[in-house]
């Protein structure tokens, strides 16, 4: 994890209270499927805060970040963040973590500090105060589905984690490969954390699909994959993922099949804004591996501070209304075009 001044200690921010600075509760799993995209997004959080701080900070106040594990229950997530709320410690909240997460602290949150969720999401209403940068299940699968079907690949498996986020890409997919004129022969949700991927590889085998559609998370996808690697599938089903970044492919070691997709932002070489090699000349050559969540926190902490200068916290609002972010880098491989490519390697 950077060390960095911009980090107040948990127990520190409880103690202290209300402060002069612009605190933010920066809610990361340091456990669980998710904790593998914990160390970008720590550093790209702490970028952006250095970049507002050197614009004058969030009017006029320095920005810090005191950070919140999400990667524990729902509940105690919720507990954690509260206690901070309740003292008056931060003055924001944002963050990626899976979506039962999120909805555990929708509430925590709510009318009370205004709070960004950097991650892709399963759509529907927001509390007041509650921002969403990541897309919705629709919009990350429309067109990927669409390409893959014309292209002949009619047959599809859906296979995801347990909880509200796969749940709700389960139900659009079965909808979209429906109307692109395709069939879905199978669905599977798995717990979190007890994914066995030469079962789900074993079912996938006699089900007998053209492509499998993944909703699995962090190491749970990793797991899938690397057993899928090694399967006699590999070659004949096509794997595509809303939830693979590059921090997802490292922990696999790459993928030459040419035939896995991700339906996410890619942040492989530099973006168009410039973003990926600010962040290498920050953090060096050992730098944690960039990412989709990591950009997406990145911008999550912009928004606050956009927000704040044109109008007040009040502008940010449930599923719509943040300022405009940075502009969005090109993408190797994404969900809202036409151009799907596979993905190689990291």
């Amino acid at each position: 994890m950077p060390d960095s001044p911009l980090i107040v200690d948990y127990l520190d921010s409880l103690v202290l209270g209300p402060s002069g600075e612009f605190r933010v509760a920066l809610a990361l799993p340091r456990s669980g499927a998710l904790g593998l995209a914990r160390p970008a997004a720590l550093a790209a959080s702490l970028l952006a805060a250095e970049e507002i701080n050197d614009a004058g900070g969030v009017r006029g106040r320095r920005l810090t970040v005191t950070l919140v594990d999400a990667g524990q229950s729902p509940a105690g997530s919720a507990r954690e963040l509260g206690r901070l709320v309740d003292a008056g410690s931060v003055d924001a909240v944002v963050g990626f973590h899976t979506s039962d997460v999120h909805r555990a602290l929708e509430p925590v949150a709510s009318g009370r500090v205004p709070y960004v969720f950097a991650a892709p999401h399963e759509g529907g209403s927001r509390l007041p105060g509650v921002g969403l940068i990541g897309p919705d299940p629709r919009r990350q699968l429309a067109a990927p589905v669409r390409s893959l079907v014309d292209a002949g690949l009619r047959s599809w498996a859906l296979v995801g984690n347990d909880y509200i986020w796969p749940q709700a890409v389960h139900r659009m997919a079965t909808r979209l490969v429906r109307e692109a004129g395709g069939v879905v022969r199978g669905s599977t949700l798995v717990p979190l954390g007890e994914v066995d991927g030469e079962r789900l590889v074993d079912w996938l085998g006699g089900i007998r699909v053209d492509v499998v559609l993944l909703s699995l998370v962090g190491r749970d996808l990793a797991h899938f994959n690397r057993a899928f690697a090694g399967s006699r599938l590999l070659g004949k089903v096509v794997r595509v993922s809303g939830s693979l970044d590059e921090v997802g492919l490292l922990e696999v070691g790459g993928d030459g099949s040419g035939e896995l997709y991700a339906a996410m932002d890619w942040y492989v070489g530099d973006s168009a804004d410039g973003f990926a090699a600010r962040y290498a000349a920050r953090w060096g050559a050992a730098a944690p591996q960039l990412g989709v969540y990591a950009r997406g926190c990145y911008d999550a902490l912009h928004s606050v501070s956009s927000a704040a200068r044109a109008g007040g916290l009040s502008a940010i609002r449930p599923g719509a209304g943040l300022p405009p972010l940075p502009a969005r880098p090109s993408r190797l491989a994404c969900a809202d075009g036409l151009d799907l490519v596979p993905v190689a390697s990291v």
